[in-house]
């Protein structure tokens, strides 16, 4: 596997953690509600609402060594989870200061200031890979009869608490160079200010394309250089830890996306129909209409960012010009909301009796202006250079049209044909709105029955690598083509 093929596999397992935080975005949010002053203080239903979803947030980063452990494990079994839990929990208990301390014969007052933050997420994020291919490694390894019962599975806690004293005693060398790496790059970005947060954000969607958007959220949304935005803000913390040295406005990674999310992205929806032929208008409002819903309420725009990625790659770099302006604009004026999921209605308004969500009923206002600004901008340029979006080239429209079942195991079984087999598929995965797969032979994958089926895009990556778009789906499309036989 490639470089950029291995990186795939770890933004696609960092989604199994992340995929926890809507719990704990729904949680708090409710309790805010009850409570938006005293932030449970003065209710004992919104305290215990709030503890509920703060037990989630406070321990994001073992639950990302569990996750990406798992997530990266060859057969997603729970041996796979349970030894990135054993890593973690080794890692951090010898590295605390106290331990180090000991250790090094040396007196607590000189621990380095680094070891105070090793339970964080980028740690949790490098037990769990090592882990993972620790399992993929030694899961099958059959033992001596007189060992017997520690063979397989069984083995690999063993073999990952071994490894991480290992790793322990490595990090102990150079996790404070690390740490201090990590945290001037958080204190570069976030020392501009809200143009940090613009080219932050310019950043995320240029990443998309590729699936590495997920590496560099990691960074300004978790606790990995300090900045540590969506816990923060769903914690209700303002400021951001002086001993990190980082200062921040809480939320300022997160706001600017909901005027983007809600509303430029619809705009460029309609700007995409209304520059449509008008034989095949019908054919796109259906498209274009459940990938605004989508973006709309859930801030999942994958689909609609597809629709025009590859078929015109000028409108997608406006659009991450105008995500960037978009979070800019928001960080400048301080209008403040967060989320736990993604910039959808659902986030907005769970977020907005947060004790840190500042005007954030602005973001709708601006909204309205950035669904104007990407229609008018997104209509003048289609026309303008004749670019071939949906609807404006007969044969993006007029693509063989399979007849998709509406059975979800029918419907896997039609993917599994257009992708030339069963016996063509060496890896199946999803992660959010794609199919991750890694293939045999790429050449024999029929792209055409592909979005006859559905699918909103094909990203090919290094030589076997493929990434299917089909919508929020893709998980229950993925399990259910793994059957197939």
């Amino acid at each position: 596997m490639n470089i950029l093929g291995y990186f795939q596999k770890v933004g696609r397992a960092l989604m199994v953690p992340v995929a926890v935080l809507p719990a704990a975005a729904i949680l708090m949010g409710i309790g805010y509600w009850i409570d938006p002053a005293g932030w449970g203080g003065d209710s004992a239903l919104a305290a215990f609402l709030i503890k509920a979803g703060a037990a989630v947030i406070d321990n994001m980063s073992v639950l990302f060594a569990v996750g990406v452990a798992y997530g990266m494990s060859k057969d997603k079994d729970g041996a796979a989870a349970l030894s990135g839990l054993v890593g973690f929990l080794v890692v951090t208990t010898l590295l605390s200061p106290a331990a180090v301390a000991q250790i090094q014969s040396i007196p607590l007052s000189e621990v380095p200031f680094a070891f105070n933050k090793i339970n964080n997420q980028f740690v949790g994020i490098l037990v769990g890979i090592i882990s993972a291919e620790l399992y993929n490694r030694f899961s099958g390894v059959e033992l001596h009869s007189a060992l017997a019962f520690f063979s397989g599975r069984r083995l690999v806690p063993i073999v990952v608490s071994v490894v991480m004293i290992g790793l322990a005693f490595v990090l102990m060398a150079i996790w404070p160079m690390i740490f201090s790496s990590l945290q001037t790059f958080g204190e570069t970005i976030a020392g501009l200010g809200d143009v940090g947060a613009g080219l932050y954000a310019f950043f995320n969607r240029l990443l998309i394309p590729v699936g590495l958007h997920h590496a560099l959220n990691s960074v300004f949304w978790f606790d990995v250089a300090g900045i540590n935005d969506i816990p923060n803000f769903l914690s209700g913390q303002s400021g951001i830890d002086a001993g990190t040295a980082i200062i921040g406005k809480t939320g300022m990674y997160q706001a600017g996306f909901f005027p983007i999310m809600m509303f430029g992205l619809p705009g460029a929806a309609f700007a995409i129909y209304t520059a449509a032929k008008p034989e095949n208008k019908e054919k796109v409002a259906s498209i274009m209409l459940a990938a605004s819903l989508s973006s709309f309420f859930t801030g999942v725009t994958e689909p609609l960012e597809f629709s025009f990625m590859f078929a015109a790659p000028l409108l997608y770099v406006i659009h991450a010009l105008l995500a960037g302006v978009s979070v800019f604009f928001a960080a400048s004026m301080e209008w403040m909301a967060g989320f736990g999921f993604s910039a959808g209605l659902v986030d907005m308004v769970l977020s907005s009796q947060n004790p840190l969500a500042v005007k954030w009923y602005m973001l709708i206002v601006q909204g309205v202006v950035f669904f104007a600004i990407y229609y008018f901008i997104f209509l003048a340029v289609i026309r303008g250079m004749d670019l071939k979006t949906p609807g404006r080239e007969e044969a993006d429209v007029d693509a063989p049209k399979v007849n998709a079942a509406e059975d979800a195991g029918e419907l896997a079984t039609q993917y599994v044909t257009a992708l030339g087999g069963i016996d063509n598929l060496e890896v199946i995965d999803a992660c959010i709105t794609r199919l991750r797969l890694t293939l045999k032979d790429r050449s024999v994958v029929n792209e055409a029955e592909l979005k006859g089926l559905g699918a909103m895009g094909v990203v090919k990556l290094g030589e076997n690598n493929l990434q299917v778009i089909i919508g929020p789906q893709a998980e229950s499309i993925a399990n259910r083509m793994k059957t197939v036989k």
